[in-house]
């Protein structure tokens, strides 16, 4: 399921834990690196955000 959303070119929200805090960032899918086990995502502002797919809880 998660895959599925990755795999289309649109802007996701991505619910996840970092420090032990739930946090929510909204962008596109920027890179996905499976080897360090981390999704990229870029926002309107071109920042980017990487996350470890571990400590992703949703994907709107």
């Amino acid at each position: 399921m998660i895959l599925k959303a990755l795999r289309k070119n649109q802007t996701l929200t991505i619910s996840y834990y970092e420090n032990g805090l739930l946090q929510t960032f909204r962008g596109q899918v920027y890179n996905l690196n499976w080897i360090e086990q981390t999704l990229s995502l870029a926002d309107e502002h071109e920042e980017i955000l990487s996350i470890h797919l571990s400590g992703i809880k949703e994907i709107h």
